[in-house]
């Protein structure tokens, strides 16, 4: 039987810290009565932890004032201006990065689109925008905290190991160890649609959830699972790798060593590659003409029968996939984000319709209000989380 781990005091420490740190940055400016009347922990204690939270910078002190005991003591917030974070979320198409505060403003961004590297020649690409963003970092003279990367595919965050990623061609690529000796600062390395699940609870269209999942759909499919505040990585770090999904018994006889079943048919490579399928048989395939998702909803927008076609199927296995979602973690909302929901309209109403009648509960189903920043927000977080010793505590009922 594994031995139910016992709380240490600085674990305790942490714990309090940590949701000291939470209401300042969720109710700021607050006092430290009202704090420790809140969370029912001793003036004291909480005048102690405030205190190292200002010496570190994440809190600082208001021109406001509160009564206590007869003196006066300042209202306290949380610093949103004075650290900056690199945040970069590598796609399979594209690799974006960005400066950003604690307050998720976006100070400084870059963009290498159809970057069409593969394995070494991906990294080299990811140090330098690195390099120019922590140029653009330096510039503003405000301390920065560190590195986050969002990766796509298969990813052990605590070693920042990319088990594997089919887009870039990384197989056991130790990517946290590169960049650390690299750039010598704190660097994390988690799944990008992770990333971007942290970013929408706190800053987009999942905002104060405490249980969500977040599905990206763009070169390949993945989400992101909060339960109870904290990101699910399951035993493996595959949990939200929806992409492999298997939408239905058919696609038991074949493998999938790359992309798995569902992203051959309802992610943007899937949806182009059986756009391209269909004209072909058609006898309408062009010579290089470029096929893509975009160009298949543009042409189902016209009307065109055979983009109707693919269009309904990518929704019905994107309906199989959500109600698995559903059902599996009952979430208070899902989002919808990568680079297919920029046609939304023609996904989220028709899955839902699909769906009605077929599982108990639909949540709300949404598309991404924070787009291709949500993965550098999160690494934002991220980092914050592990700089800042942040637990989250639940007690069993």
């Amino acid at each position: 039987m594994k031995q139910i781990k016992t709380i240490t005091a600085t674990e305790m420490r942490g714990i309090n810290r940590t949701a000291i740190l939470e209401i300042i940055r969720v109710e700021g400016p607050t006092s430290r009565s009202y704090i420790a009347e809140t969370l029912k922990v001793s003036l004291p204690t909480v005048m102690r932890i405030v205190d190292e939270l200002i010496e570190e910078g994440f809190v600082i002190e208001t021109n406001e004032k509160e009564w206590s005991g007869g003196r006066k003591r300042s209202l306290i917030e949380f610093n949103t201006k004075d650290f900056l974070t690199i945040g970069v979320d590598l796609g399979g198409t594209k690799f974006y990065g960005a400066v950003a505060n604690l307050g998720g403003e976006i100070i400084f961004e870059k963009q290498y689109s159809k970057h069409n590297t593969k394995q070494e020649e991906s990294y080299k690409l990811v140090v330098n925008l690195i390099n120019e963003l922590l140029e653009q970092s330096k510039s503003t003279g405000k301390k920065i905290l560190g590195i986050g990367v969002g990766a796509p595919g298969v990813t052990y965050h605590e070693r920042g190991v990319i088990s594997w990623a089919p887009s870039l061609e990384w197989k056991n690529f130790p990517l946290k160890e590169r960049l650390e000796t690299e750039f010598n600062i704190p660097v994390v390395v988690d799944n990008d649609v992770n990333m971007s699940a942290l970013g929408e609870m706190w800053f987009g269209a999942g905002k104060d959830a405490q249980n969500i999942v977040t599905i990206y759909i763009g070169t390949g499919i993945g989400a992101g699972v909060v339960i109870d505040g904290a990101l699910y990585r399951g035993s493996h770090q595959m949990a939200g790798e929806i992409g492999y999904l298997l939408p239905g018994r058919e696609f038991l006889k074949k493998e999938y060593p790359g992309f798995g079943a569902l992203e051959l048919q309802a992610a943007g490579t899937g949806i182009a590659e059986c756009a391209r399928r269909e004209l072909e048989a058609r006898g309408r395939l062009k010579e290089n003409e470029e096929i893509t998702a975009e160009f298949v909803f543009d042409a189902h927008r016209r009307g065109e029968i055979w983009a109707a076609k693919i269009i309904d199927e990518t929704v019905e296995y994107l309906a199989i996939a959500l109600a698995a979602v559903i059902t599996f973690f009952d979430p208070e909302v899902i989002v919808l984000g990568g680079g297919v929901i920029q046609s939304a309209d023609l996904l989220i109403g028709p899955i839902t319709k699909k769906l009605q009648g077929k599982i108990p509960v639909i949540p709300p189903i949404v598309a991404s209000t924070l787009g291709h920043q949500a993965a550098v927000l999160g690494a934002m977080i991220n980092l914050l989380h592990n700089v800042s010793d942040f637990y989250v505590v639940r007690k069993l009922s």
